[in-house]
């Protein structure tokens, strides 16, 4: 048995922490109760979490004293803390600016000293905080329920070796067996044995049981939009497929992942007539922060956010205009209700059907809030999840332990899931260099 002492990060972040250390002693400070309940009020995930851990510690004190320690269902023990005047003052004087900080860390100090042999462990997702504890020698973690490893992290495309004559059979045919395991909808490059400038690209069918040829090969491009490089080709597949409804799309900047995600929606959408309409969000950090301090119409005060979204559109509608015919703008996209875009705190609750469902900079959102968005997904709508591991801007999650990952670890053996990850700069050549080297 442990102990187990949590900061107010890890409830903030998930409610249901409290229930997720097994058979151990589950230590709340007093302080942690205050600062849930500065955040009640907020309209965000964050404040739904302060909520939800308000309501959860309310129906445990129903059970019995939480000072005296409530048992949970999972066979664990839940206590609320008050703070020790003890250990408060023998907290180090450089750590006692930060009064809450202080009082989390004496509780941690105090418990530590009562527990005799029983580890205490000191949970939080402050990365400054877990700093703190470790000098002060406690044994520190992370709130680590959902994280994935991002130098693991399933890139959804291989490469096999064949012989030249599986080779050439699959460029005539368009489909080769394998024995390789593969997952549901992996982009795999086939290598000549021989000669390794000979190759073709292709995506494993599960149903086939086959690596078949690309949709995308062949096509001239979206909008005017051609694939640079093979995992944009891969990318333009998955975005095309009408039989794989949740695409994954990870890359650095200017790899195409948005304007390559832009371009299938639109063609789907005008050209095909397969979804009524496209529907564009991105997190406006913090992520649901009430727009309404902002001045303006919903659409005036989420401009500053979809800059990139618009800059896309435009330049695929002006590039298309000029190919072959006149064709809708961006404004009059808006107007006839072709083109949606909307804050993903509007997303929350809504049943999305027969739409082309694009989020970007997902990266920002936590597996709970990428949960909420999936699970609005109802008939015919396919939806589209992009964005950067390493260009986070959420403070309670970092690159393993964001929603992207978390949904490309999930679903990469699903077969209505594909996933592809993009390394090749094609924005421009300043672009490419800039991304790594600064």
């Amino acid at each position: 048995m442990k102990n187990y002492i949590l900061d107010t990060t890890v409830l903030l972040y998930d409610a249901h922490a409290l229930f997720s250390f097994e058979e151990n002693n589950v230590i709340i400070p007093i302080t942690v109760i205050e600062d849930i309940d500065h955040f009640k009020k907020d309209q965000n995930e964050t404040g739904r979490n302060a909520r939800q851990t308000s309501r959860y510690l309310d129906a445990l004190r129903k059970r019995g004293s939480l000072t005296k320690g409530v048992k949970l269902d999972n066979g664990g023990t839940l206590f609320v803390t008050l703070s020790d005047a003890e250990a408060v003052r023998r907290i180090p004087r450089e750590f006692q600016e930060k009064a809450r900080d202080n009082f989390i860390l004496a509780t941690t100090l105090a418990v530590k000293e009562r527990a005799g042999n029983i580890p205490t462990v000191f949970v939080s997702k402050d990365i400054n905080l877990r700093i703190k504890a470790d000098a002060l020698g406690f044994v520190v973690e992370d709130y680590e329920s959902d994280k994935v490893d991002i130098e693991e992290l399933y890139s959804g495309q291989t490469h096999l070796t064949v012989d030249a004559a599986a080779l050439d059979a699959f460029r005539e045919q368009g489909t080769v067996e394998t024995r390789e395991p593969l997952f549901p909808n992996q982009y795999v490059t086939l290598v000549d044995a021989a000669d390794a400038s000979r190759f073709a690209l292709g995506r494993f069918d599960t149903t086939q049981k086959k690596i078949v040829r690309l949709i995308s090969e062949g096509k001239e491009g979206m909008f005017r939009i051609k694939p640079r490089n093979a995992e944009q080709l891969f990318t333009m597949d998955a975005l095309l497929s009408d039989a794989i409804q949740l695409v994954t799309l990870v890359g650095k900047a200017g790899t195409g992942k948005t304007l390559l995600a832009v371009a299938a929606s639109l063609s789907k959408t005008i050209d095909e007539n397969l979804f009524s309409r496209i529907l564009v969000s991105r997190p406006t950090l913090p992520m649901g922060k009430d727009i309404g301090f902002l001045p303006g119409t919903v659409e005036e005060k989420l401009t500053p956010w979809m800059y990139p979204i618009i800059d896309n559109v435009d330049l695929l509608l002006r590039t298309e205009a000029k190919a072959r015919r006149h064709i809708r703008g961006f404004k009059e996209l808006m107007d006839t209700g072709i083109l949606i875009i909307e804050p993903l705190t509007y997303i929350r609750g809504r049943s999305i059907h027969n739409q082309y469902l694009i989020v970007d900079e997902a990266q920002n959102l936590t597996p709970h809030e990428i949960k909420t968005i999936i699970t609005r997904v109802g008939d015919g709508t396919k939806i589209v999840l992009t964005g950067d591991p390493y260009q986070i801007d959420n403070p309670y999650i970092d690159s393993s332990s964001n929603g992207l990952t978390y949904v490309v670890e999930k679903f990469k053996a699903q077969e209505i899931a594909a996933h592809v990850t993009l390394t090749k700069g094609e924005r421009s050549a300043l672009s490419e260099l800039a991304a790594n080297i600064l």
